[in-house]
């Protein structure tokens, strides 16, 4: 499995960016997916998740009305949308894709910028 997140990078606050996630090795259309970031000297956190229909979308309380996860599962591809982006915002975003209840895979991780 490989989960190759991409489009991260240095952002004035208010801004907008959009992650995505390119997933290999899987049945991508089955597989619900996630978002999660840590910030600097802090733990990862979860961000947003999708379920392998798109039909369901879950949100941290911190990004709701900001940011947006969505799924294309012809291109194998999960995106989190992020506008309004704030300083707090700032760490290494990880795509997650949950095969199972024990099962689940991580990307490398893209990093997220937001400056005041």
């Amino acid at each position: 499995v490989q989960l190759q997140a991409s489009g991260g990078g240095l952002v004035q606050a208010g801004g907008s960016l959009r992650l995505s996630c390119a997933a290999s090795g899987l049945p991508f259309s089955s597989v619900d997916m996630g978002w999660f970031r840590q910030a600097p000297g802090k733990e990862r956190e979860f961000v947003a998740a999708i379920s392998w229909s798109g039909g369901s979308t879950y949100y941290a309380d911190s990004v709701k009305g900001r940011f947006t996860i969505s799924r294309d599962n012809a291109k194998n591809t999960v995106y989190l949308q992020m506008n309004s982006l704030k300083p707090e915002d700032t760490g290494v975003y990880y795509c997650n894709a949950q095969l199972s209840m024990s099962e689940s895979y991580w990307g490398q991780g893209t990093k997220v910028t937001v400056s005041s």
